[in-house]
């Protein structure tokens, strides 16, 4: 399998519950994770897009992935 390094936006957003910070990957739905630090939140959501990733291959073998990019405008909240 071919291996290629991804960009993606992550939101990072307080949990004053948690008293940690919620690391969201805005362009895979439902992948996210957390951290007590931003370091921590970033390395562990790293491991879940790994993951994400992983199970997605796995369950579309006979689905192309194609990836395309596309040029808009980014909202200045997350420039």
């Amino acid at each position: 399998m071919k291996i290629k390094k991804l960009d993606y936006l992550i939101e990072l957003t307080y949990d004053k519950t948690y008293k940690g910070y919620v690391a969201d990957v805005v362009n895979l739905y439902g992948c996210m994770s957390q951290g007590k630090t931003k370091a921590e939140a970033l390395a562990n959501v790293e491991k879940a897009i790994k993951a994400y990733m992983e199970v997605a291959t796995k369950a579309n073998k006979n689905t192309e992935l194609i990836q395309r990019s596309v040029a808009t405008p980014i909202p200045p909240v997350y420039a």
